[in-house]
């Protein structure tokens, strides 16, 4: 359909080779729809080079989308242009105070091994999905977004000795969900993470009806659940990954002497 963006984003381009519609605002203004406004909290490193890979699929849905791009007051983006995040980026009380969010994504960010109460900006992600539960209608959380979504459910996050890496056949396990009806029986899906949750331990928060699981992968376990009010929406992989970032993620580990990351199942990294 259609993105809302900013007349000068440096993405545009990219996008619109991809044959996503882009508008500014002024045009959305024009137009006899609402567009939805998706609060977007990202935490990823390079966060201005990340936007193209959550804008690519939200371009390909069918309602007009105005992304609102959110950053972390108590977080210091070291690795991410600071002028282009003055210009685009706002805390998370004023994405909500200038008007109401239709939905919320909590990003991944590196700090999954970390525990969450050593995370420096935790609570003041606790702040934003206490709000987001009470007066958001859904916030999707992709890998530590998800991690992290789990933690407010009430459910601890277990750290791996190897990171689970690559991209791993994913099994559906409810076509007729809202959200994986329209999914294959089976799909792929990236996967970059040290931390998640054993499999028994989500089956017994799903069999005291606390959660609906929805996918499942072998050697990467249960990567897609939500809670029962259907509020919050945990994706432990990465769908919205180009191939090619897996590849940059290994170099990267790689070169940080990481003996504990292997390279990615099921992909080439001479031919992502």
């Amino acid at each position: 359909m259609t993105i809302v963006l900013p007349k000068d984003y440096h993405g545009k381009c990219a996008l619109e080779k991809s044959r996503i519609l882009c508008i500014d605002n002024d045009q959305a203004l024009k137009e006899d729809i609402r567009a939805l406004r998706i609060g977007v909290l990202n935490i990823m490193p390079k966060a201005e080079s990340y936007e193209y890979s959550l804008l690519h699929p939200l371009g390909r849905s069918i309602m007009q989308i105005e992304p609102v791009w959110i950053k972390l007051r108590t977080h210091h983006y070291t690795s991410s242009d600071s002028d282009h995040l003055k210009r685009l980026y706002v805390p998370f009380d004023e994405a909500v105070g200038k008007n109401h969010l239709d939905g919320l994504i909590v990003t991944g960010a590196p700090v999954e091994e970390i525990p969450f109460e050593e995370v420096n900006y935790w609570e003041e992600v606790k702040r934003i999905l206490k709000y987001a539960h009470n007066n958001i209608s859904s916030t999707l959380g992709i890998c530590w977004g998800g991690l992290a979504l789990a933690k407010f459910m009430g459910m601890e996050k277990t750290v791996f000795p190897e990171k689970i890496f690559g991209v791993y056949e994913t099994v559906n396990l409810d076509r007729n969900h809202p959200i994986t009806g329209e999914m294959d029986d089976k799909f792929w899906c990236a996967q970059s993470r040290h931390a998640g949750f054993p499999d028994s331990m989500l089956e017994q928060e799903r069999d005291r009806g606390n959660i609906s699981l929805l996918a499942h992968a072998e050697g990467a376990g249960y990567t897609i659940f939500e809670g029962t009010d259907r509020r919050f929406l945990v994706h432990l992989g990465h769908p919205e990954y180009e191939p090619t970032r897996l590849v940059e993620e290994y170099l990267r580990d790689k070169n940080k002497g990481r003996a504990d990351v292997k390279p990615p199942r099921n992909l080439d990294l001479n031919n992502p």
